[in-house]
């Protein structure tokens, strides 16, 4: 009975993980859709509408998964904060998907803009879904987005702990997911040149494979024709990793064990959502 009960709740969570991610890129390559091949809006409308969609994606399941919705996250809190290794792959796997179908509907519901665009579905439009380095026309390499991957990516793990430590000064009245969506944006404004800040496997895996099977047949490649898949899985799992252990290394040993909030203005850290809740 209990390990049908744990299994229950490693599925709800799993359920939670898959819909919070499915929004945020519901948002976020719909708005690249939009910008891209509609020619409505700019770089400041992808920003916010990738921050916003985190944001919502991060409301709706924060409080049965704690809202990873990215399996650098994930693996990071595995390493430094006690999350479950049994979740890790779970929770990998539901996020792929929901990014994934996501990707898909925005496929579906932008087919004849995509179309007039781009009718060869090239390297053009591909980055609706999935990052190229220097967005596909700037001169960046690999390399170049494989080194912006890891900074991007250890800045968001950097204050995505930062701002879910009760022991620190974390956001009142559950505005945790709305200042995580604004780290998003900021990242996006400043570390989007050289890579498109993927800065989560899911959020491009899924897309790039969602492209792949509806007729991108280059989605694996960067513009130089090299294969650069690989870069925003394995990039931003590493950044992660830095971002989280330098939080560690910098901050998280110098709080006190406990901290006792004074009467009316901080609530017990039981009622914070946090993403570190297994």
């Amino acid at each position: 009975m209990a390990e049908r009960r744990t299994g229950r709740a490693l599925l709800g969570e799993m359920a939670a993980e898959f819909a919070g991610t499915m929004i945020l890129i519901l948002f976020g390559v719909g708005v690249v859709a939009q910008v891209v091949a509609g020619g409505i809006g700019d770089h400041d409308s992808i920003t916010w509408a990738w921050g916003l969609g985190v944001t919502l994606g991060v409301y709706v399941a924060g409080r049965v998964s704690g809202a990873h919705l990215n399996p650098a996250v994930t693996i990071a809190l595995a390493v430094f904060k006690g999350f479950p290794w049994r979740k890790v792959v779970p929770y990998a796997v539901a996020q792929t998907l929901g990014a994934f179908v996501a990707a898909l509907i925005v496929r579906f519901a932008y087919a004849d803009v995509l179309y007039a665009a781009d009718p060869g579905h090239t390297l053009k439009t591909q980055g609706v879904f999935s990052t190229l380095p220097g967005n596909g026309t700037l001169p960046v390499g690999l390399w170049g987005g494989f080194w912006d991957q890891i900074i991007g990516t250890a800045i968001l793990l950097f204050l995505i702990v930062a701002i879910s430590d009760v022991r620190n000064s974390p956001p009142l009245a559950n505005l945790a997911p709305f200042v995580v969506g604004l780290v998003v944006v900021a990242i996006g404004m400043a570390w989007g040149t050289n890579a498109g800040y993927a800065i989560n496997p899911a959020r491009d895996f899924g897309p790039r494979l969602a492209s792949f099977l509806t007729g991108y047949q280059t989605a694996w490649q960067d513009q130089y024709g090299q294969l650069y898949f690989w870069v925003p899985i394995v990039a931003p799992v590493l950044g992660g990793l830095l971002g989280t252990g330098l939080y560690q290394l910098l901050v998280a040993r110098f709080l006190p064990v406990e901290v006792q909030p004074e009467s009316g203005r901080v609530p017990e850290p039981e009622n914070y959502p946090t993403s570190e809740r297994s």
